[in-house]
């Protein structure tokens, strides 16, 4: 009976070294896996997101509007700094991506619901902005998903010119982009002033009114892109059902 309770106690050990040995094992192999969470374009990515929160936080304070548009137009910033650095330190990641498109349009969003209230002459522009604006990115992203592109930047866009030129140019997606964002970030500081006098103009004034047109064209390519995913999806759909039926 000793020698049995032995022999068992023995196997148990062994069995206990084994499992600890192999556990030890993936515990190596997941320290050498990269933690994309830490990816420096993720930290870039989650100072955003902080920074949006903290706009958000003073928005409806008339006294700290400045606050609140410093701390917005940086988070938008850095927008272009997250991916030069994920291109410059081979730290591109999916997460990242998603992270960065999702910053993009919450943060716009919060904007415009702030400028709703504000403005309630143009609530349903607002309105519609947001819808637009959220649609047409997240059918295009999906979009790109369904064709197997990496990125909702990178889904094919040959047949489409106003798009190739809009995604493939970073000049111009930059310029676009920061016009859009001057535009309601312009409206939002007009509530509260009009700015200091630059060349007998009032800033506030006049930043919305230089780039009002660039929202407007960034609207219209919104839409484009809305239809073109539109269409994207569809071919996929129709290869598909083509697929089944052969």
């Amino acid at each position: 009976s000793s020698g049995i309770n032995a022999e068992y106690g023995q196997r148990g050990r062994r069995v206990y070294l084994l499992t600890l040995s192999l556990s030890l094992m993936d515990t190596r192999m997941a320290s050498n896996q990269p933690n994309v969470f830490l990816f420096v374009p993720n930290l870039i990515g989650y100072a955003r997101v902080i920074l949006m929160f903290i706009a958000f936080y003073y928005m409806r304070d008339p006294e700290l509007y400045t606050i609140t548009v410093a701390c917005y137009l940086f988070s938008q910033l850095l927008d272009a700094f997250d991916g030069h650095a994920a291109r410059i330190l081979g730290q591109s990641s999916k997460f990242g991506g998603m992270l960065d498109m999702l910053t993009d349009r919450c943060s716009t969003l919060g904007l415009v619901m702030a400028l709703g209230q504000l403005y309630p002459e143009y609530f349903l522009f607002f309105q519609c902005y947001a819808v637009l604006d959220i649609w047409s990115h997240w059918i295009h992203l999906t979009a790109s998903h369904y064709s197997g592109a990496t990125s909702h930047k990178q889904i094919d866009l040959t047949a489409n010119p106003i798009l190739y030129y809009y995604y493939t140019n970073r000049t111009v997606l930059f310029g676009m982009c920061a016009g859009n964002e001057l535009f309601f970030a312009a409206l939002y500081l007009l509530r509260f002033s009009e700015g200091p006098d630059v060349g007998g103009y009032a800033l506030f004034r006049a930043t919305a009114l230089l780039c009002a047109p660039i929202m407007v064209i960034k609207s219209i390519i919104s839409v484009v892109q809305l239809v073109a995913a539109s269409q994207n999806i569809a071919i996929v759909d129709n290869e598909e059902h083509a697929k089944a039926r052969s």
